[in-house]
């Protein structure tokens, strides 16, 4: 036992003495920095909010829906303004203001993006709209509400999207991470998206920062939206890295299209697995020709890929 604890003692000191090492890893300020459980709280409260009539709030015996909200919204206030004020420090504008300040810039802005939920329920209306008529394996729109993970990617990124533009620094990234990490779809908090968007399947999908998407736009699993090359690193920043999708386009699972001068024009269909790094005219469609397969089996004849009646835009399907 005392050799156990000499042990324990030993890794111990090891690593004390490591962290004096003036690292960014060796900080310790632990009430310097955003709540991550917080966040996620905040976030299903949030989630209430939008959908006041699926999501049950047993934190509270309420009886009216104006009780109900008026709690879930004072909660939200007193977490999200708490954690603004927290990390306004990483903001060089408030970087040596006093409490007092934080704390009253922190709650302006938990109130101002508290005024953009109407906003914010408008549009997932539309989404919500968009994945019912996008989606013959949808039954009904409650299923979407509750199943859906590009719904609820898009629902996080939605409410990061509106903290991202009043400057909030972390929190907006933290949110959607969470998503990211519950969903496998990676939102930029930066990226703007419009009405009717839908995300069918989802799973490893990318859009970067400064991703713009039209409305009625359609996207399927592995598709990513990004940067054509990171190499400039930090001088990077803040200039237009990745692509913009006008509306109604659909863009097919393992889609890649890069770079932000790469706009997609209205309408246009890319196909899976298509690799673009310049524009594409409105009403395009764009594919990749199959390539042949080959099938060496010795008792069996090879598998001809040009079946008859194959069409070479096989990405209408999915």
């Amino acid at each position: 036992m005392k050799e156990l604890e000499s042990k324990i003692t030993d890794v111990t000191k090891r690593l004390l003495d490591d962290y004096e090492g003036g690292r960014t890893i060796d900080e310790i300020k632990l009430f310097d920095h955003p709540d991550e459980e917080i966040l996620v709280d905040i976030i299903g409260n949030l989630r209430k909010m939008i959908f006041p009539g699926y999501f049950r709030n047993k934190s509270f015996r309420v009886y009216t829906v104006r009780n109900n909200i008026s709690m879930l919204l004072e909660d939200v206030l007193f977490k999200l303004s708490k954690q603004i004020s927290i990390v306004l420090r990483y903001d060089p504008q408030f970087e040596n203001a006093d409490e007092d300040t934080l704390v009253k810039k922190a709650e302006e802005l938990t109130f101002k993006f508290l005024h953009t939920l109407p906003k914010i329920r408008e549009y997932i209306e539309t989404d919500i709209e968009a994945a019912y008529e996008g989606d013959p394996a949808a039954y009904n729109k409650t299923e979407i509400i509750y199943s859906y993970p590009g719904l609820y990617a898009i629902l996080v990124s939605r409410l990061a999207h509106e903290l991202f533009l009043l400057g909030v620094p972390l929190i907006p990234r933290i949110m959607t991470e969470h998503a990211h990490s519950k969903t496998g779809i990676d939102i930029h908090p930066g990226a703007t998206m419009g009405k009717y968007f839908f995300i069918d399947h989802g799973t490893g999908i990318v859009i970067g920062e400064t991703t713009e998407i039209g409305e009625h736009v359609k996207v399927y699993q592995g598709v990513t939206l990004g940067a054509l090359s990171t190499r400039g690193g930090q001088s990077l920043r803040s200039k237009k890295r990745h692509p913009t999708i006008e509306d109604n386009v659909t863009i097919y699972s393992g889609a890649s299209i890069l770079g932000g001068e790469t706009v997609v024009g209205a309408g246009a269909v890319i196909g899976g697995n298509a690799f673009i790094t310049k524009s594409v005219p409105a009403g395009a469609r764009i594919s990749v020709k199959n390539l042949e397969l080959k099938c060496d089996f010795k008792d069996k004849p090879a598998i001809d890929s040009e079946e008859p009646g194959q069409n070479e835009t096989w990405f209408y399907t999915i």
